[in-house]
């Protein structure tokens, strides 16, 4: 395995190789990053905003406290063409955002604790309707969630590198990660 320059895309070696055995297509498909800092956060949100399928997904972000989840959903954001300030929805649960010919909920569901949250926030209605859904910490609703288009784990490895794996349960998802 080695890391490309410039991108910080991990490679794998032999995959495509002549004689290599074949891919499992069974398998889900993954792909690892390498974050060196801000900058590559930045650049990778900036990869993901230009997919057109993104319109319409479901992400999920895991990760431990400060691993770079909210800095991620931020520079998407950014990147999409919100405008103004973007706050995290910690203690909101969601923070409905409008970028041009996109509606975006940003979920972060850290503090949930009652599935009737859920209904009672309407948030099935959401997940109904088109728009880009990015939910923090979903496996604190996950009982209630769809399955996720792409779900990203990143793992702080030092103060500014992070490993990011992404993980693609669906055809959005598979779409979006190979366009990456």
């Amino acid at each position: 395995m080695t890391v490309a320059p410039h991108t910080g895309q991990i490679v794998e070696s032999g995959r495509d190789a002549p004689g290599a055995p074949p891919a499992d297509t069974s398998a889900e498909p993954t792909r690892q990053f390498i974050w060196h800092g801000e900058e590559d956060t930045a650049a990778f949100a900036q990869r993901l905003a230009a997919q057109p399928l993104l319109a319409n997904a479901f992400v999920t972000l895991h990760g431990d406290l400060g691993a770079g989840k909210t800095t991620l959903v931020r520079h998407l954001l950014r990147a999409l063409g919100v405008q103004g300030r973007i706050k995290s929805p910690t203690y909101a649960v969601v923070e409905p955002h409008e970028a041009p010919g996109i509606s975006i909920w940003h979920f972060d569901f850290y503090r949930f604790d009652d599935p009737r949250e859920w209904e009672d926030a309407g948030f099935r209605d959401i997940f109904a309707n088109p728009g880009l859904k990015v939910a923090e910490w979903p496996e604190k609703a996950a009982a209630l969630t769809p399955l996720a288009d792409l779900a990203i784990h990143i793992e702080a490895t030092d103060d500014t590198e992070r490993k990011v794996t992404l993980h693609a349960p669906t055809a959005t998802g598979r779409s979006l990660l190979q366009a990456l």
